[in-house]
């Protein structure tokens, strides 16, 4: 088989992420941590672009390598414009989409492409992007939400779903296309989707609904948020940082770090644990919902992210969920594995790229 070198990039909020893959095989990596009075210097996440690229570069550089040495370089994508599930070519449409902010939310996984596209655009080298953010693949049905002004999105953990999903059906020696499955990604973020005939018709917006999480609310009473939203005691700003990274765990315990909880639990902390339990029995309703919308016919259930690494929390969640569907637990992101997967594909012409067309 032939070999491949791949450069991956993943931005995240506080970190870059940079690894180099020979097909399957991670041959070094490295989590660059960006201490938050250094992104304090930048007025805008886009502003980080050359202060990014530049410790990418350096990676590079002290890792052995030259970017001309790689067969791709392939990033995470952001928030982009709606888009089908796949592995995509970066392009020029997609590098002034991305700078002139036609994307759907503001985040640091955006900056994926642009990284990208600096190493080697004096390059002959291609750059993908895998499976974004933005992986819309609703049913019309799914994006009613109750009020016309008001659509659902698509807007998930699209990267580790799709991956985990694909990972299951090849090790049951069936297609993905063929199963039905539910797939509850649980992250700092929570995103439970069910996915049929390959599609992930449905999915709770990590940011707006569904369970709370370490550090979001997920749903709430709806007319508590607008009475509080116009209290007076919040900002736009305030209230948005205060649902979506300083709520969940956060804002009932102080903390988002998923140990430190169950060592309070086992050393008899009562509230720590009535917390613990609702984020549980909200994930497990949510779920259930995932359930009705498949009607009841479900393969399997895979329970992944970064709070699947807690046999505790899993074993909890299996009293609720186990009478619907075998489950799987695929514990991590998985990101930087998906990443050089999707890029594989392609490469070894198993898949064609997709191109961005904005």
């Amino acid at each position: 088989m032939k070999k491949f070198r791949l450069l991956i990039i993943n931005p995240g909020g506080g970190s870059t992420k940079v690894a180099i893959f020979e097909n399957e095989t991670e041959v070094v990596s490295e989590t660059i941590r960006h201490a938050p009075e250094e992104l304090k210097k930048f007025d805008t996440t886009l502003d980080q672009l050359d202060y990014r690229t530049n410790l990418v570069r350096e990676f590079i550089e002290k890792s052995g390598y030259r970017v001309e040495d790689f067969d791709a370089v392939v990033s995470r994508g952001g928030a982009f414009l709606p888009l089908e599930s796949g592995t995509y070519l970066i392009n020029e449409k997609l590098i002034e989409d991305v700078r002139n902010g036609r994307v759907q939310t503001d985040h640091a996984s955006n900056l994926g492409v642009l990284i990208a596209y600096e190493l080697i655009k004096n390059t002959e080298i291609p750059g993908y992007f895998v499976d974004p953010v933005s992986v819309d693949e609703f049913d019309d049905t799914s994006r009613l939400s109750g009020l016309k002004e008001l659509p659902r999105k698509s807007l998930s953990h699209a990267l580790n779903t799709k991956y985990v999903a694909k990972k299951l059906a090849k090790e049951m020696g069936r297609k993905y296309e063929d199963l039905n499955l539910i797939v509850a990604h649980l992250g700092t973020g929570i995103s439970i989707s069910p996915h049929r005939n390959g599609r992930m018709f449905d999915v709770n917006n990590a940011n707006d609904g569904g369970p709370f999480s370490p550090q979001r609310t997920g749903s709430l009473p709806t007319t508590g948020l607008i009475e509080l939203s116009f209290s007076g005691k919040y900002s736009k700003k305030e209230l948005l940082k205060k649902t979506i990274k300083e709520g969940g765990l956060i804002d009932y315990l102080g903390t988002d770090d998923l140990e430190e909880v169950e060592r309070r639990i086992s050393k008899g902390g009562k509230y720590a644990e009535l917390v613990y339990h609702a984020m549980i029995y909200q994930i497990a309703k949510e779920i259930g919902a995932m359930a009705a919308a498949l009607k009841g016919k479900v393969d399997y259930i895979i329970i992944t992210g970064g709070m699947a690494h807690s046999e505790m929390l899993v074993e909890n969640l299996k009293q609720y969920i186990s009478w619907i569907a075998p489950i799987r637990v695929y514990p991590g992101e998985n990101e930087m594995i998906a990443l050089a997967s999707g890029a594989l594909r392609v490469l070894r012409g198993e898949e064609k790229p997709k191109e961005y067309r904005g």
